[in-house]
């Protein structure tokens, strides 16, 4: 067969392979023209290369040629910036904190001053986000405040910055006067504090016990706390040990509980246990929040169980521990802290 055909029609294979035809040049391109193409367009994409790409001329004159314009950002009002160090929280949303004039004390200063802890530690817990300044919570170094008028929370719990403040507790021995000073002669707590008094302090006893009651007393020269804590309305509550005289029954218990009228008016207790009973009498711990004149032991006349024995051993926070008759101890921090939050200062 001259014309190189299969029977079935289709082209010879052997006979067909001219590759000078353009069909068979379009379906087989030639591998080196394919790469030497392949070649020039890469070429052409590199920095400085030729493209055949249009190009779009850049707005910014002073860029360089053959490079692509950058995006623009779109501009915002610079944020306030504290010039304090380190400034790990340098943006503040409303008003800063309470800052004193140029004389203000620096806020991790006065934190330590207080004993709250040394400055470096009170840098960190102010970066924590733990310390607060007039209801805000300050997360800056450097913020100066006044150490008279600010109040300052750590931990949700105030500390008292004012260096002259005095909190103390006292334990008054049993036959002494709740009183600073004594017309009669007769031993007064104002006999215990005199060296301090004689130095200038004016101390406030919060509340009174009776001549015959022994225990916790305070002892500060804030006025305002000691109000509030002797104010029925704060509800600040008071633990006693009262000895009494028979063995208290159930009876006389839910009669303390529901409350029982007295001269001036009905009072009750808000929780009592019984510890002991031991010959004849009953070791019960009561707590109330009522301050009236001797409150607990009309309290235990009125249901048939007279006192023998009374102490005061808390207030609020404050407990009297293994604390000596007669002696003072300062408050802690902790405990100074509790009182004012118990009465809203």
């Amino acid at each position: 067969m001259n014309d190189s055909a299969r029977r079935d029609g289709t082209p010879d294979r052997d006979g067909a392979s001219d590759a000078s035809t353009p069909e068979r040049q379009k379906k087989r391109p030639n591998k080196k023209v394919a790469a030497a193409a392949y070649s020039k367009r890469t070429e052409s994409r590199k920095p400085g290369g030729k493209s055949g790409y249009p190009r779009v001329a850049p707005k910014n004159s002073g860029s360089k040629p053959g490079k692509s314009p950058k995006p623009e950002r779109k501009t915002t009002a610079a944020p306030t910036i504290s010039n304090a160090k380190p400034a790990r929280h340098q943006h503040t949303d409303g008003p800063r904190p309470h800052v004193a004039p140029e004389d203000g004390v620096r806020l991790q200063k006065v934190l330590a001053q207080a004993g709250v802890a040394s400055r470096r530690a009170a840098e960190q817990l102010i970066d924590e986000g733990r310390v607060e300044v007039d209801g805000r919570i300050v997360t800056e170094q450097g913020v100066r405040v006044d150490p008279e008028v600010a109040v300052v929370r750590v931990d949700g719990t105030r500390v008292v910055i004012k260096a002259d403040l005095v909190h103390i507790a006292l334990n008054k021995p049993r036959g002494w006067q709740s009183t600073m000073s004594d017309d009669l002669g007769r031993p007064c707590i104002g006999d215990i504090v005199s060296e301090r008094v004689q130095a200038g302090q004016r101390l406030f006893h919060v509340g009174r016990l009776d001549a015959d009651t022994e225990g916790l007393i305070l002892l500060t020269n804030d006025g305002d706390l000691a109000h509030r804590l002797m104010h029925p309305s704060f509800e600040v509550s008071k633990t006693y040990l009262a000895t009494v005289q028979g063995v208290l029954d159930r009876d006389a218990g839910k009669k303390l509980r529901s409350g029982v009228e007295l001269d001036d008016g009905p009072a009750r207790v808000d929780s009592y246990a019984v510890l002991d009973v031991n010959e004849g009498k009953t070791l019960v711990k009561v707590v109330l929040h009522e301050g009236r004149k001797h409150i607990v032991r009309r309290l235990f006349d009125s249901v048939g169980f007279p006192v023998k024995r009374l102490v005061r051993t808390d207030i609020g926070a404050v407990a009297l521990g293994d604390q000596r008759p007669g002696t003072l101890r300062v408050l802690g921090r902790g405990e100074v802290g509790s009182l004012y939050g118990a009465v809203g200062l």
